[in-house]
């Protein structure tokens, strides 16, 4: 059987599904992620031990262990800073993961990436005018996430009612119509940027829009966990049909699956979880793009293993690029999006210069 995966034709065993050695390096992935999240959580101007690390957690969640076994500037840096912040650069960093592999399967395209749908452009455009107008200020404390998810679903909004063709939503519409609207909306923030009253309010939407994790806390974990681990879940639930999306319409017609309603639902799903991912994190690049083509390379082209795979080097890449922001530039830090964007460009030209080698 072969499966076409983002453009790319490859051979795929009978039993490939079952293959333990898949599922060890799932495990292996897993096991990596968790390590590097402790390992991240003490990394900072002041180092603490992962050994501690873990005790203050346990302390916090299950109530073990004496809090007078570690200094209090430690346990306030880890509980209520660190944690909550590679915490939510996990769970970005594996959505933005996920959703880039669901849309190069509804695409087809091996350059199609989280934000090509227009929908961090959205957002950016409502947390520019939370910031820098005070739109949405009866929010409360999370109007900027608030009204960048908002922009996020009303990009959303006119993306489909652009993509939709005599009630179809074709691939290549879907991919005009976003780009279409991303230039639009980032046209409209840019000229708030430049009409701003403010030179710190513009600076600071340009820090947002470039990506940080600076402002997690234990406040906007919830909701964003539940937003983006049920759209994960609904990713990973529609697995076969992505793998014959990713075949063509014609065939997974022939076997029963509608592409049109299913494109329909998965870009709601995808574009919801971009929303929630943006809004809470800024703009971050190239995450969404890269860890599935590395994903790919390791565990192959099927979405039963691909999904989870990419997920896992997703959270990595976000962790550890929060890493680098932090640390490279001390005391101050980095836009976690230019780091992303440094480690994300040499994957992008190995992958054109592939390309190029196959055409």
């Amino acid at each position: 059987m072969l499966l076409v995966e983002a453009g790319e034709r490859t051979q795929a065993p009978s039993r490939a599904a079952w293959d333990p050695s898949r599922r060890h390096t799932l495990i292996g992935l897993a096991l990596i992620t968790v390590v590097s999240v402790v390992i991240a959580i003490g990394l900072g101007p002041v180092g603490v031990a992962p050994t501690t690390v873990l005790r203050i957690i346990a302390h916090h969640t299950l109530g073990l262990l004496d809090a007078e076994s570690w200094a209090r500037t430690d346990d306030a840096i880890i509980w209520e800073v660190r944690l909550p912040r590679v915490l939510l650069g996990a769970i970005v960093g594996s959505t933005l993961g996920v959703v880039g592999v669901a849309l190069q399967a509804l695409v087809r395209n091996p350059l199609a990436e989280p934000y090509i749908l227009g929908v961090s452009s959205g957002a950016s455009t409502g947390a520019a005018a939370a910031i820098l107008f005070g739109v949405g200020a009866w929010l409360g404390t999370q109007s900027v996430s608030l009204m960048a998810f908002f922009g996020a679903l009303g990009a959303l909004a006119l993306v489909l009612a652009l993509a939709r063709s005599r009630g179809q939503i074709t691939p290549s519409r879907m991919l005009v119509a976003g780009v279409a609207v991303s230039y639009l909306l980032s046209a409209m923030t840019s000229l708030m940027i430049l009409f701003a009253e403010s030179a710190e309010g513009a600076r600071a939407v340009m820090f947002w829009l470039l990506g940080s994790l600076a402002n997690a806390d234990w406040s906007t974990l919830p909701i964003g966990y539940l937003g983006m681990g049920t759209g994960t879940v609904l990713v990973f639930w529609w697995r076969r049909r992505l793998d014959l999306l990713a075949l063509g319409d014609e065939t997974a017609m022939a076997s029963g699956v509608d592409p049109g309603r299913t494109r329909l639902l998965l870009v709601v799903v995808v574009a919801l979880c971009v929303g929630f991912a943006v809004s809470l994190s800024g703009g971050i690049g190239f995450v969404g793009l890269a860890a599935p083509h590395i994903a790919r390379r390791i565990i192959g082209p099927i979405h039963r293993h691909l999904i989870p795979a990419s997920a896992a080097l997703g959270a990595l890449m976000l962790v550890w690029a929060d890493v680098v922001a932090r640390l490279a530039l001390q005391p101050r830090e980095l836009p976690i999006g230019v780091v992303t964007g440094v480690l994300g460009a040499p994957v992008l030209v190995a992958l054109v210069r592939k390309l190029n080698h196959n055409n």
